[in-house]
C-alpha cells in the first residue's frame, strides 16, 4: 500500500455503548472526514462478539466445502438475488456500464441471504417478492447450523449498519436517526464469498479478476474478511491501493445511494478484488458483505445543505428499487448500466 493511502479508523463505541454527546460529536466529524476523503473506513468499537464472526467463518467454510453439483442445487431462478452463485457467472463491472479488462467474468462463488417479505409483516407498504424474495437456506442435514450461524451474523451486521447510519445523520448534520426513515424495511442482503477454486479450472496466465471493479449499490456495507490480500480500493490518486481489515475492525463503506443522497459529498468508493497467485494457484480468500440499501420505496434526492445555492444536483431523483435493479442488470445479466456515467468515469480514469 503507498504511504499516500490510509483507511482511516473510526471507533463508533461512543454510539454503541451510549457516549456523551462531546464524544458523539467526534466520532461523528471523524466519520465525516473520512467518508469525504476516502469513502472507506476501519471501523472499531462496534461490540460484534468474536464467536459470532467466527460462526460466521465457520458456515462459509462448510457450505463452500460441498461439492459444485451440490452447491448449485442451491441456485435461484434467474434475477432472484439469492442463493448459490456458480463461478464466472457474474460481471460486476458492468455494473458500471463498463466492460471489464478481465478475459473472463468475476472469478468467485458466492451465496445470497437477505431481507425476505415475511422479515416485515408491518411494513406500511405492500412489499414485492421481486426485491424481498425468501431466503434458499441448504437443509440442516447439508449443512447443519448453517442458517443460526448466518442468521446471527445477520443480526449483528444489520445493528451495526443501523449503527453507522445514526452517526451518518449526525454527520451530515441531519435530525437525529434520519435514516431510520428510510430504512424501515431496508433491501437488505449479505454475500459471502469464496475466492478458491479447484486447480485447473481456469487458465491462470492472463489478467485475473476475482471480483471486477465496482462501487456497492446501497447506503453502506459492513464487510467481514480474512486478513489475506485481494481487495483494492481506488484512491484519489487514480490508483488502486491493497486493503484488509485492521486487527478488530470491520471495514465498511459508502455505497451510490449515499453519495447520491450526499450529491458526492460523500463518495461511494470503487473497489475489486485480485486474487493472489501463489505458485500458479490462488490463494483462498473469504469475505462476507451485508449491504444495508435502503427502502425500496425511499426516494434517492440531495439532502439539504448538499447543494450550492445556483446549482443543481448531480443526480436525477430516483427510488432505491429503480438504482438496485439497474445495478443487478449489469452484474448479473451482463447488461451495461446506462445510469452509472459517473462512475463509470471514474473506472477508466483508473490506472490499472
Amino acid at each position: 500500500m503507498s504511504a499516500a493511502f490510509e483507511v482511516p479508523v473510526v471507533d463508533i463505541s461512543s454510539y454503541v455503548t451510549g457516549g456523551t454527546p462531546q464524544e458523539r460529536a467526534a466520532t461523528a466529524a471523524a466519520m465525516d472526514a473520512a467518508c469525504r476523503t476516502v469513502g472507506f473506513v476501519q471501523v472499531t468499537g462496534h461490540g460484534v462478539p468474536d464467536d459470532v464472526a467466527a460462526g460466521l467463518a465457520s458456515a462459509i467454510d462448510d457450505l463452500f466445502s460441498l461439492p459444485l453439483d451440490t452447491k448449485k442445487q442451491l441456485r435461484a431462478p434467474k434475477g432472484v438475488n439469492r442463493g448459490y452463485t456458480p463461478p464466472k457467472s457474474e460481471n460486476l463491472s458492468l455494473s458500471l456500464g463498463v466492460e471489464s479488462a478481465s478475459r473472463m467474468n468475476d472469478f468467485f462463488e458466492a451465496f445470497n441471504t437477505g431481507a425476505a417479505v415475511s422479515d416485515y409483516p408491518d411494513a406500511p407498504v405492500p412489499l414485492d417478492p421481486a426485491h424481498y424474495p425468501e431466503n434458499l437456506w441448504p437443509s440442516e442435514e447439508l449443512v447443519p447450523g448453517f442458517r443460526q450461524r448466518v442468521q446471527a451474523w445477520e443480526a449483528e451486521a444489520g445493528r451495526v449498519a443501523r449503527t453507522l447510519t445514526d452517526v451518518f445523520a449526525d454527520a451530515l448534520g441531519l435530525e437525529p436517526g434520519w435514516f431510520r426513515g428510510v430504512t424501515g424495511h431496508s433491501l437488505d442482503v449479505l454475500r459471502m464469498n469464496n475466492y478458491a477454486l479447484p486447480p485447473g479450472t481456469v487458465d491462470l496466465d492472463g489478467d485475473l479478476t476475482g471480483m471486477g471493479e465496482h462501487t456497492d449499490f446501497g447506503i453502506v456495507t459492513v464487510l467481514w474478511a480474512d486478513q489475506v490480500p485481494g481487495l483494492q480500493v481506488l484512491g484519489a490518486d487514480g490508483g488502486w491501493h491493497d486493503v484488509m481489515p485492521a486487527d478488530g475492525a470491520l471495514l465498511v463503506n459508502l455505497g451510490d445511494v449515499m453519495a447520491r443522497w450526499t450529491n458526492e459529498r460523500w463518495m461511494s468508493t470503487l473497489h475489486r478484488v485480485k486474487p493472489p497467485i501463489v505458485d500458479g494457484t490462488i490463494e483462498r480468500r473469504r469475505s462476507a458483505a451485508f449491504f444495508h440499501d435502503g427502502d425500496v420505496d425511499a426516494v434517492i434526492t440531495a439532502l439539504p445543505g448538499t447543494v450550492d445555492d445556483g446549482e443543481e444536483p448531480l443526480y436525477p431523483p430516483m427510488t432505491v428499487g429503480e438504482h438496485i435493479a439497474a445495478k443487478l442488470a449489469g452484474s448479473r445479466d451482463l447488461q451495461k448500466n446506462a445510469d452509472a456515467a459517473r462512475e463509470a468515469a471514474r473506472v477508466l480514469a483508473s490506472t490499472r
